[in-house]
């Protein structure tokens, strides 16, 4: 049986944000001074997706959550927990004492500002660090986080990233928006083109990005990097432009991905998408479209 101490962070962690990042960073010095293993506790689905009965758009899928935080923040153990009818009545304190601290052996707990646990929302941060100090483990709430005066939040980005903001969402996520999936074959367009392309669908209720062309960095499964010029829409010029597809055009690759599950990083928006006169003017535009995102990666690295 698993008795390894845990130091666990508490939230839904959508995007894995700057906000997120001061606990998970808290979460992660306090493992590290006490030989306990930096950990997280999500939930699969969104809360809000049982209480309310529909679905919340996401930015990220839990398995694109996990590896921000274990990327960027050395958070090892992601604890998914599937957040059932019968999983939200249970009562603050049980969930705090069993499933926590009895069951994943937590000796440190942190949470945000305005986390709240249990049924009917009646966990609080003050009962948390009223609790944890009768339970003799470790609690820290971590105060909210600003970005040019406004909080940085989950709500906030979705509506960054729906509108094509994304150098801005960037910057309130604290890295790249980022998208994974296994390589689909799509309708051959990129091989007409001249370059590889990469199909993808955004996981169950994840968010797709304004439609448009973006230019975005491809991370393959064995850890190779290549520049993309990547379609978002239905693509008017060549298709019927019912289906939302993701498309990225890889530069100076050349290569079957098809099968291989690749990460998408979103920079920057180029241009809305709209329809062409001809396939020539098609070609011709992302031409440029692909001087444009080498220019970019040229000057960010």
């Amino acid at each position: 049986m698993d008795e390894q101490k845990r130091v666990i962070a508490l939230g839904f962690f959508d995007g894995v944000h700057k906000g997120h990042g001061a606990l998970l960073r808290r979460t992660a010095e306090v493992a590290q001074a006490t030989g306990a293993v930096p950990s997280a506790f999500t939930f699969d689905p969104h809360p809000q997706d049982v209480i309310l009965g529909k679905p919340t758009p996401l930015i990220s899928s839990p398995e694109d959550r996990a590896d921000l935080m274990r990327r960027y923040y050395g958070i090892q153990d992601v604890i998914v927990q599937p957040f059932t009818p019968a999983f939200m009545k249970q009562p603050w304190r049980t969930f705090l004492e069993e499933t926590l601290v009895a069951g994943l052996h937590a000796v440190h707990l942190v949470a945000g500002h305005d986390y709240h646990f249990g049924y009917k929302g009646e966990g609080n941060p003050q009962r948390l660090q009223e609790t944890c100090r009768e339970l003799g483990i470790g609690c820290d709430i971590i105060p909210k986080v600003e970005q040019d005066s406004i909080t940085v939040s989950s709500t906030y980005i979705r509506s960054l990233i729906a509108q094509g903001e994304i150098q801005r969402a960037n910057e309130f996520l604290g890295h790249p928006y980022t998208l994974s999936d296994h390589v689909s074959h799509g309708k051959k367009l990129g091989t007409t083109l001249g370059f590889p392309t990469v199909n993808l669908k955004p996981g169950q209720n994840v968010l797709a990005p304004a439609k448009g062309v973006y230019a975005t960095r491809v991370r393959l499964e064995n850890g190779d990097e290549h520049i993309a010029v990547t379609n978002v829409g239905n693509r008017p010029t060549v298709d019927d432009g019912l289906e939302l597809t993701i498309e990225g055009f890889i530069l100076d690759f050349d290569g079957d991905l098809y099968g291989q599950k690749i990460q998408m990083e979103f920079y920057e928006y180029l241009r809305e998408e709209r329809k062409f006169p001809s396939f020539d003017a098609l070609k011709a535009e992302i031409a440029h479209n692909v001087e444009q995102t080498r220019a970019y990666f040229a000057k960010h690295g």
